[in-house]
């Protein structure tokens, strides 16, 4: 395996975030896990929502990060029905499709932040942080 310094670093003893990304895109995926990966979390992907309720409710992340337009749901469906499910974790969407009623609509779905592809990069890891941190602790 080979170890890829990052600018971000951890202290040994911390426990690793775990982040799944839902995207029907596979090279979005494989770039989210390299940015994730490379910033010191776990990542596991999915290609559709489906996939990711499927997995069911055994292991759940520290944050989720789902695409909005997906061909078997959306991401604020998908957000809706994780909700139900008792998934708490925050969810971060992301879009190409910049629109203002999805940004409201994801904030009454208790999505924590609405990012704009292809500006992913630092903003994103930067937001999964914050959301993390945020998250009120049971």
């Amino acid at each position: 395996m080979i170890e890829v310094s990052s600018h971000h670093a951890r202290l040994p003893s911390s426990p690793q975030l775990t982040v799944f990304v839902v995207d029907d895109d596979a090279a979005v995926l494989g770039s989210l896990r390299f940015l994730l990966e490379t910033d010191g979390f776990a990542v596991r992907t999915f290609r559709s929502g489906t996939a990711l309720l499927n997995v069911g409710s055994a292991l759940g992340p520290d944050c989720y990060v789902i695409d909005y337009k997906m061909p078997d749901i959306n991401g604020i469906e998908l957000t809706g029905r994780l909700r139900k499910s008792d998934h708490d974790a925050p969810v971060i969407l992301i879009t190409g499709y910049p629109d203002e009623n999805i940004s409201a609509r994801a904030a009454t779905a208790g999505i924590k932040d609405v990012i704009l592809k292809p500006l992913l990069d630092e903003n994103l890891v930067k937001c999964i942080r914050h959301a993390i941190q945020d998250r009120p602790r049971a």
